[in-house]
Parts: structure tokens; sequence; C-alpha cells
């Protein structure tokens, strides 16, 4: 090692050129020195981040963005025949939903013209966007042009891609489902009382008819977890619970998706006010008339339920077993007894007489309440129709 440092120090450099001339001075002046801050950035630095963050090595990195591009590819394939599309979108079209006119678009069943009528509001957004973009690939009226010579191919594009609008915006989505079609139609075939005459015993059929009534009205509830209908061997105190959550239902239903829109080229405020004041009496109406409706429901549960015959037929057997057990008393614990009882039946008959005059009363307010409710409604009509009538 030695005797290649001794040998290196030994070496001499070529002479320069004759020609050779030092280079001559810039004419202009080095501009300064300036510090810049550089922010590391691209494509090659965020995956970096990724890697380090997801404490991946560059093989595991590389397989994750395979399966990705894999993933990707399937969901932006033709969406006809692919593994990943979900099920959804492929239900068969009418000849009258293809006939469907897109300015009449807030009577159109969004879910039935993205093909998700079997999974309606249950549908995720997953699905929603799968079953939107098997509908345009079908529909889209650049691909329909030349094979198809129906006229209705660009009005029920404009269906399908108002469908998704409203259905994707969690908002109108949730406007939508308070008043779906096949929601209304179900509940206009709720059960009376008339449906159970001669089945008042027949307790499969009591629990056939209305537990699927709850759990579809369940969604509606803004609280969480709802208690469901149940089984026939409940406990007292299950029964109780369910009873008086329902009592006490809290709904987030609304029927905003239902308010008359004002005419678009109308200018006048007043035109506009008078709209909206209408729009938000028709929903406090069927608000009201919704609330109205499931208290009608389980009012009417709560009279055919078989468990509550149960209940009070185990609360009388026990009365009558407490009874039976008095032998053992003695004269003044039984008259004790008999007092106590009968003050006990004395305060619950002041207590229900209290609360029946109070019910008494509360009817009666409602009633009148109604009845200027009713009045100032035929008052404002008669208004409107004067102004209506009026020459402009």
């Amino acid at each position: 090692m030695d005797g290649v440092i001794e040998d290196a120090s030994r070496f001499t450099l070529p002479s320069l050129p004759p020609a050779w001339s030092p280079p001559s001075e810039p004419a202009s002046s080095i501009s300064p020195l300036v510090q810049r801050r550089l922010i590391p950035a691209g494509a090659a630095y965020l995956a970096h981040i990724k890697r380090t963050l997801n404490n991946h090595t560059f093989d595991e990195y590389d397989q994750q963005l395979e399966e990705e591009r894999k993933r990707l590819e399937l969901l932006n394939a033709d969406g006809l025949n692919g593994e990943d599309d979900l099920g959804v979108g492929d239900e068969e079209e009418s000849p009258e939903l293809l006939l469907l006119d897109a300015k009449e678009w807030k009577k159109q069943d969004h879910y039935q013209v993205l093909g998700l009528s079997h999974l309606r509001y249950k549908a995720t957004p997953e699905q929603i966007k799968i079953a939107h973009r098997k509908k345009v690939l079908k529909h889209h009226p650049d691909k329909k042009a030349g094979a198809s010579h129906t006229t209705n191919d660009d009005a029920f594009f404009k269906c399908i891609q108002k469908a998704n609008e409203v259905l994707t915006n969690s908002e109108r989505r949730r406007q939508f489902d308070s008043v779906d079609p096949i929601c209304l139609s179900l509940e206009e075939d709720d059960p009376s009382a008339s449906d159970f005459k001669g089945r008042e015993k027949d307790t499969a059929f009591f629990f056939k008819t209305f537990a699927p009534i709850f759990e579809r009205e369940a969604r509606f509830s803004k609280k969480i977890p709802v208690p469901m209908l149940g089984e026939n061997d409940d406990s007292k105190e299950n029964v109780h619970a369910f009873y008086d959550f329902w009592y006490n239902f809290d709904s987030w239903r609304s029927f905003e998706y239902l308010d008359k829109e004002v005419n678009e080229g109308s200018d006048n405020r007043d035109d506009k006010r008078y709209t909206e004041k209408k729009n938000k009496s028709e929903r406090a109406r069927r608000k009201k008339d919704d609330i109205t409706r499931l208290r009608n429901l389980v009012d009417l549960t709560l009279g055919l339920d078989p468990r509550i015959k149960r209940i009070k037929q185990e609360e009388k057997e026990a009365r009558e077993a407490k009874k039976k057990t008095k032998g053992g008393m003695s004269a003044a614990e039984q008259k004790a007894k008999a007092e106590e009882d009968k003050r006990k039946a004395e305060e619950e008959a002041q207590r229900k007489e209290e609360e029946d005059k109070v019910a008494r009363a509360e009817a009666k307010k409602a009633k009148t309440a109604a009845a200027n409710a009713a009045k100032k409604a035929r008052r404002q009509q008669r208004a409107a129709d004067t102004d209506e009538a009026a020459p402009s």
C-alpha cells in the first residue's frame, strides 16, 4: 500500500499544449447566491409517503398497486357481466318506464329507474354508483345512436341522470325516501280492526301482520336502536319497553319532496312567498297526519297483542295467589291491609279522575284549535280565491 502511495506522489501531469491560453473573464458579474426552499413533491415522493405510512416494502407496495389497478379495471369495465357489479341495475325495464317524461322527474320512482327496486332505501352508495354506470352505458344517447329508432332515448337518459342526482345526495335521498311511492302504497294497505275479526286468538297471524310494518317504520326513527315487535314469549319488561318507545316515536320523516315548485318564469315575490307559505302548511299537515297514522297503528297493535292479554292474566293470577296467603295474617294485619288497599284505591280513583279531567280539557282545547284552524284556512282560501279572481 505504501508503494502505491509513493508511486502516486511521483506522477507528473502532462504539459499544456502550446496553443492553450487561460479563459477570459466573463463580461457580466456572477449573480448573487439565493437561498430557495425545496418542497418534496411528485409521484415518487407520494409513493414514498404511502410506503412509510403503511410500513410497506417496495414489493408489497407494487402488489397493492397491481390489486388496485385490477379493481379499477373491473369497475370501469362494461358493467354487464363483471363480477364486481354487486348484482344491481339489471332489473327488467318495462315499456312504461322507458317512456317516462324527464320533465315529470318528481313523479318517477328513482330506484326503479336505476334498477334498484328490490333494494330501495337499503341500497348502498356503491350499489347506486354501479347501477347508474350500467344504465348510462346502456342508454347513453351516443351509444344508442344508429342502434335504435326510439325517440325517447334521450328523455330516459335524463331520467337516469336525475335519479342518480337525487339518490347520491343524502339530504335529497332522505326527502325522497320519506315519500317513497312503494312505501306510501304499503301504508294504504295497513291492517284495520276489521281484518282481525274472528282471528283475535290467531297469534301467528298477529305477528306475521304487524312485524313487517314496524320494521318498515323503524327506518324513520331518530333514535337507534329501534325495538322490534318481538315474539309471543317476550317478557313483560320487553313488551312495555316496545310500546313506550313507539308511543314516543321521534321521526325524521319530512315531506319537502312534495312541495309545489315556484314558477320558474315568475319574479313576483308575493307569488313566491305565497307558495312557500302554502308548502310549509302542507308539510305540517302531512307530518301531523303521519304521526296520527302511526299512533293509531300502535293503538291497534296494543289492543290485539296476545302478550298483553297474557301479562294481564299473569298479574290477575298473582293477585289471587297473594289473596290466598292472607290466611296466615292476624286480624289486625288484615284490617290494616284492607285499609291500605282502600286508601290506594281511593287515590287511584282520584288520580284517574284528574287525568280524565285533564284529558277532557285537552281534547276540548284541541277541538277548539282545530275548529279555529279550519276557519282560518277557509278565510285564507276565500282571500286567495278573491285575489285570483280580481282583475290584474
